[in-house]
């Protein structure tokens, strides 16, 4: 192959103070408009004195930010192979669509007849998501994936309730998504484990030996935490729904699916999706997200208040469902984030089917070229994601956190590690629809150098990073003496 120069991270990389230590007395950083009222004295017991802010130009404010930003790694950066998170491109322009003044500048306490356009957006989302996924009853309103599963499950809890009375256990399978188990739990189940067979999926066999009368469903994440899709899951969808039990999916790894797979078909009651990893919303950095779910018809009666309808040509939102579940989100829903993958949405149309394609494609590419270096423990065809191990490298005495570490010498953030728990030292490879062939074989080449220092000078990788601006951490210290400071 081509020698390519890997990004790497030996560039500038500049130190900068707080900005109370730059500022300093009389630097002005833009011009106040003049004045056009009369002067008036400050109401009594207001403050006359300003706030203790550093005087700053703009010079100085725009060399701070750009000299952090280099000590962060994101998206913009390179290539950012998250798995189980969807760390994908986010087309800048649908931030200029959440900017628009009618969006952004909407109250949440404006009347229905004030809102129109704002309502009139949620439902058109609400058709395009039931639409892609074959569900057609949508609701907006959860904040998060996490909340979206705890959604999904108390409308399942609703449904069996009114149904066939009070059931006390949900099936988990292994590679299930890690807050699936606690979403159940807060719904008052027990969870019970499932484990996946030799083909790391489930079987219908083990499924049929746990489920009974007293399971309300089971969680499902599909595509699993391995990045394999659960191909016997219409068999699976019928034993449970034989024993009167619901099935609930895992939309996390929608990106695989999209334009796809009919979740309708496979025998799924309720998905939850994250607008904040499939549809382009910016993901990371504590939020804000959107986790709606999509629910058989059935199950329509469930779902939170309150609901955003169309009668004749107008929009509004009813509270008059007497089986929902309630209210789960302050107002209605983080509607910036839905703006953002509203615009998304539109913009590709039928590519969404495309989008996928090339995230299972860049994911098996990087799954054969990478497997004769780190190990891969399910050697099958993947979705939009591949797991490795560190096997491989063990004998040298390096693990998946070493090679990791390293991976950020080379210029890439590195995948997700330790998960899922069913692989030991698992590495989690998601590279999204958005990197281009040389993109990918960088990331090959880094990881095939990553092997061959592990046998050479495994020292290399046990005190990486080296050329970042923060190096090798005391993990131990850390976590015994954190400093929340700085």
């Amino acid at each position: 192959m081509n020698e390519w120069i890997l990004p790497g991270t030996t560039g500038l990389v500049m130190n900068e103070p707080l900005l109370w230590e730059k500022g300093d007395q009389g630097r002005i950083g833009f011009s106040m408009p003049e004045r056009d009222v009369p002067r008036t004295d400050p109401p009594q017991g207001a403050r006359t004195r300003p706030p203790d802010l550093p005087e700053l130009s703009e010079v100085d404010v725009v060399r701070h930010y750009s000299r952090l930003s280099q000590w962060n790694f994101g998206v913009d950066s390179g290539t950012y192979p998250l798995g189980s998170c969807t760390m994908k491109y986010n087309p800048k322009i649908n931030e200029d669509m959440a900017a628009l003044p009618g969006f952004a500048a909407s109250h949440p306490l404006l009347p229905e007849h004030m809102s129109q356009g704002t309502l009139g957006l949620m439902h058109r989302m609400q058709e395009m998501l039931g639409e892609i996924t074959g569900l057609r009853s949508v609701s907006l309103q959860p904040a998060a994936g996490a909340h979206g599963e705890y959604t999904g499950m108390r409308v399942i809890h609703g449904y069996i309730q009114k149904h066939s009375g009070t059931r006390s256990k949900m099936l988990i399978p292994d590679t299930a998504h890690g807050t699936n188990p606690a979403s159940a739990a807060m719904c008052g189940y027990q969870t019970v484990p499932v484990q996946s067979n030799e083909k790391g999926i489930l079987s219908a066999e083990k499924v049929a030996e746990l489920m009974d009368e007293d399971t309300a469903g089971i969680m499902v994440t599909n595509p699993n935490t391995l990045g394999l899709f659960e191909e016997n899951l219409g068999e699976i969808a019928d034993i449970i729904h034989d024993k009167g039990g619901l099935v609930y999916c895992d939309g996390a790894n929608m990106n695989a699916l999209m334009g796809i797979v009919d979740f309708s078909c496979l025998g799924v009651d309720v998905l939850h999706l994250n607008l904040h990893k499939t549809f382009s919303a910016p993901h990371g950095g504590g939020g804000p997200g959107s986790g709606p779910v999509c629910v058989h018809p059935d199950l329509d009666p469930f779902l939170p208040v309150p609901r955003v309808e169309k009668h004749n040509d107008r929009y509004r939102l009813s509270e008059d469902h007497p089986d929902s579940i309630g209210r789960l989100h302050s107002f209605y829903g983080n509607f910036g984030v839905m703006v953002k993958s509203f615009a998304y949405i539109l913009t590709l149309g039928p590519q969404l089917k495309r989008i996928s394609q090339m995230a299972v494609l860049n994911a098996n590419y990087l799954r054969q070229r990478i497997k004769g270096v780190i190990n891969l423990p399910y050697d099958r065809p993947c979705m939009h994601e591949c797991v490795f191990t560190d096997k491989y490298q063990e004998q040298y005495k390096v693990n998946t956190a070493n090679i990791s570490k390293r991976l950020l010498d080379y210029g890439f953030h590195p995948p997700t590690i330790y998960f899922p728990l069913v692989v030991n030292g698992s590495m989690m490879l998601e590279p999204t629809e958005n990197e281009a062939q040389q993109d990918l074989d960088m990331l090959v080449e880094a990881y095939t150098r990553i092997a061959r220092e592990a046998e050479e000078n495994p020292d290399v990788l046990r005190n990486a990073p080296h050329l970042t601006k923060v190096t090798k951490l005391d993990e131990t210290a850390a976590a015994r003496h954190p400093c929340l400071t700085g």
